[in-house]
């Protein structure tokens, strides 16, 4: 397998685990939080600051990339790693969460989706097929199966019948994977309900993937349902590949799900957060447009090493907001992902002493009173 996955250490209290993914241009540690460059970029980020952050690996989005600028025009170009300037990881989504999140104006059958360009108007088709090329022209490390996501609540029929197609896409996405130089992984979806989750799991183990995400979670089921669900479907993931949730990204949400044995992350919490004025940091979350910080001297966060925290005020940036200067939105995703990263680190850190289940109780407690404050 190109994908080299070991386990290096397990919680003593927990499932949670400590380990390191080994692609042919770099190490990843895990668990790990991947940023969210949907368009082939981190939004507002230069690939030389997110590397500074930290991170290892990014999400790019293969349905996107296709409709602009086109993955014949990324290939010719050398591939997207090159593209972008990024000499880290990428791993592609396929697009089935876009298609899940298109409704209305698309049409799903066995054969692939229908849907109208959000760019131009035109009328698409794609396949399992389709996007596997596209993901294989793309060129990044790691590419996900096309899958069909469904909306919470949804009836069992109707996940039943996503199932059925997500296995049966799973399968001729395999068929069609041409570029070997590339790790592909399948997609559990299922819904809330455990019978199919655990069908789709154990169907995409026998098909023998590198790697399994897990899909079609943080839709508006909450997160003690998503727990839930965790709970029963890790169970039935070999432990010898890697695990990835698919699209969480609050902390809290992270370290649960890293309790349950999940290993891998991807959200645009960070980014998105940050163009809108919001930091996260070790003492819980500031607004910096609140008139309260416009003459606050200290950094966002005192804890923190970040270029942002090392080098400017809370004042200056709430300034930088206040003015619509794009400055302030780079400070402040420079900032937070720089913060997952590091929550990342300390959490593999507390797998590796024993002691997650400790690290989790301190960081929630601290959150909470925080809170209160």
């Amino acid at each position: 397998m190109l994908l080299d996955f070991k386990v290096l250490a397990v919680d003593k209290q927990t499932k949670a685990r400590c380990g390191e993914i080994q692609l042919a241009n770099c190490k990843i540690p895990t668990p790990v939080f991947m940023p969210v460059g949907t368009q082939g970029t981190i939004k507002t980020l230069t690939p030389e600051y997110l590397k500074e952050t930290g991170t290892k690996i990014i999400l790019c989005n293969a349905y996107h990339l296709c409709l602009r600028p086109g993955e014949k025009i990324i290939r010719h170009l050398g591939g997207l790693h090159k593209f972008m300037g990024w000499g880290g990881a990428i791993i592609t989504d396929s697009g089935g969460y876009q298609v899940f999140s298109l409704t209305g104006l698309i049409k799903v059958s066995d054969n692939g989706v229908e849907f109208q360009s959000p760019i131009d108007g035109t009328r698409l088709f794609l396949t399992p097929e389709r996007m596997t090329q596209i993901q294989n022209d793309i060129g990044a490390d790691i590419i996900m199966a096309f899958d069909e996501c469904v909306p919470y609540p949804c009836e069992q029929d109707r996940a039943s019948v996503a199932v059925k197609r997500t296995l049966n896409w799973a399968e001729r996405c395999l068929s069609a994977h041409k570029n070997k130089q590339q790790t592909l992984f399948g997609i559990v979806q299922g819904g809330v309900f455990k019978e199919l989750r655990i069908e789709c799991a154990r169907n995409l183990t026998e098909i023998n993937f590198e790697g399994y995400a897990i899909g079609g979670l943080s839709v508006g089921e909450g997160s003690f349902l998503m727990n839930e669900v965790l709970d029963y479907t890790v169970e039935y993931l070999p432990n010898d590949r890697p695990r990835y949730l698919m699209g969480v990204g609050f902390p809290t949400d992270i370290l649960d799900a890293v309790e349950r044995g999940i290993d891998m992350f991807d959200c645009v919490v960070p980014t998105r957060n940050g163009r809108n004025g919001c930091a996260f940091t070790s003492t819980g979350k500031i607004k910096i447009l609140n008139s309260q910080y416009k003459e606050d001297a200290k950094p966002l966060d005192e804890m923190c090493g970040c270029y942002t925290c090392q080098n400017f005020t809370r004042a200056y940036l709430r300034h930088l907001f206040m003015a619509n200067e794009i400055l302030g939105l780079t400070l402040m995703s420079l900032h937070n992902i720089y913060y997952f990263q590091n929550l990342m680190q300390e959490t593999r850190e507390s797998i590796k002493k024993g002691a997650f289940k400790d690290f989790k109780t301190n960081f929630l407690l601290k959150q909470s009173e925080t809170s209160k404050n």
